[in-house]
C-alpha cells in the first residue's frame, strides 16, 4: 500500500482518540481550559454521565467573536506563535487545543462574551469540518463550551 496523506477529519477523530477516552476526559480537558483562562467561577452541568452533555461555564478571559470558528481548527492557539513560546508554555493547555478533537466527535457549542460587551457570540460545530460564523447569542461575560 501507497504512503498517502490522512483526511482533516480522519487526523481530528485520531487526535480525539488520544484527548477523549471517555466524558471525564472531555470534562478534564475543559476544566483544564476554564483554569488557564484566570477562571474564578466555573460551573458545570452533566447529564447521562455525560454521555447526552456535558457543559462548562465559566467567567474567565473570554473567546473574541472573530475567533470562536478559530478555536475549533487544529493548531491554533493564542499563546504559541514561535519555538521560544512552546518552550516556555507554563499552563495546563491552551482554550482551544483540545476543542477540535472534541468537536469531531460530538456535536458542540461555543459562546463567550467579553466583561464590558452588551451581548454575546456563539459558534456550532457538528462533529464535521464545517463550522458555522459566529452569531449573536445572550451570554453570561465569560465562555460557555456545551458538548
Amino acid at each position: 500500500m501507497r504512503i498517502r496523506p490522512l483526511e482533516p477529519r480522519l487526523i481530528n477523530q485520531i487526535a480525539a482518540g488520544e484527548v477523549v477516552e471517555r466524558p471525564a476526559s472531555v470534562l478534564k480537558e475543559l476544566l483544564e481550559n476554564s483554569l488557564d483562562a484566570a477562571s474564578t467561577r466555573i460551573e458545570i452541568d452533566i447529564e447521562d454521565g455525560g454521555k447526552r452533555l456535558i457543559r462548562v461555564r465559566d467567567n474567565g478571559h473570554r473567546i473574541h467573536k472573530d475567533d470562536l470558528a478559530l478555536a475549533l481548527s487544529r493548531h491554533a492557539t493564542s499563546k504559541i506563535s514561535s519555538m521560544e513560546d512552546l518552550e516556555r508554555v507554563a499552563s495546563l493547555g491552551f482554550r482551544g487545543e483540545a476543542l477540535p478533537s472534541i468537536a469531531s466527535v460530538s456535536r458542540l457549542q461555543l459562546a463567550s462574551r467579553y466583561h464590558e460587551a452588551d451581548g454575546g457570540w456563539v459558534v456550532h460545530n457538528d462533529g464535521s469540518d464545517r463550522v458555522n460564523e459566529a452569531s449573536p447569542a445572550a451570554h453570561p461575560p465569560g465562555t460557555t463550551v456545551d458538548v
